[in-house]
């Protein structure tokens, strides 16, 4: 089990030129918009805000469009009629593909996915028949500091981790949904470095890609993630 199941967006990305900023900065924002709209704007309550506002600031985004954003929530501001989605679909090769958004009109994100998916050898699946090959779990990604291994490890499981993995000097930590914010902050308070954390469909099991089906399903997940609507991309490839 690993974290590339988990396709790096150009929200993941914090070198992206200034032309995709723009991009990324209207994704953030959307999920800032959603999560007062959902919970409420008061960050000690609200996680996912919390979360949401941590990331948009390590990318810069601006101070004013984060508020901006809050207000659309709070109602303070107009705002599209915002919604969570998520879609199941199969890229070539057989990748099982689990697709997060938010959007303003389901219907239209509906058809471009479909158009994005049939354009590179895939296509939609039907509701559960991808999902169950996945498990919602907490995902966090640490830095490793130069601490000593052993010591990190110890501290990993003291703090309640179900499971982790080294991948170079980063550690990728899984937990039960309910316990990630928990985690999180032990893992904190012992001075580990994190990176990111967030909720993911993680494969329960990963295929390797035949060669000739690589660059399409790389340019697959790269149009995904153009589009407006789309925030995360989750399949089972290893």
């Amino acid at each position: 089990m690993s974290g590339h199941s988990h396709f790096k967006t150009v929200a993941a990305t914090k070198n992206a030129n200034d032309a995709k900023k723009g991009k990324i900065f209207s994704k953030m924002a959307r999920v800032i918009t959603i999560a007062v709209k959902e919970k409420g704007a008061d960050v000690t309550s609200n996680i996912q805000l919390k979360a949401a506002i941590e990331k948009a600031k390590e990318f810069n985004m601006p101070k004013e469009n984060i508020e901006r954003a809050i207000k659309k929530g709070t109602g303070e501001l107009a705002s599209e009629n915002l919604e969570e989605v998520s879609f199941e679909g199969l890229g070539a090769g057989g990748v099982a593909i689990i697709i997060d958004g938010i959007t303003d009109n389901k219907n239209r994100t509906l058809g471009e996915i479909k158009g994005i998916l049939s354009q590179y050898g895939g296509k939609m699946a039907g509701e559960g028949a991808v999902r169950w090959m996945f498990e919602r779990r907490g995902f966090i990604l640490a830095n490793s500091g130069g601490k000593l291994k052993e010591d990190l490890e110890l501290s990993i499981i003291e703090a309640g981790a179900e499971d982790f993995t080294w991948n170079g000097d980063n550690l990728e930590i899984y937990t039960k949904p309910e316990n990630l914010e928990t985690v999180k902050k032990n893992l904190e308070q012992k001075q580990i470095k994190i990176e990111s954390a967030s909720l993911n469909w993680v494969a329960k099991e990963e295929i390797l890609l035949e060669e000739k089906n690589k660059e399409k399903i790389q340019k697959l997940f790269e149009a995904l993630d153009e589009n407006d609507a789309i925030q995360d991309i989750y399949s089972n490839l290893k």
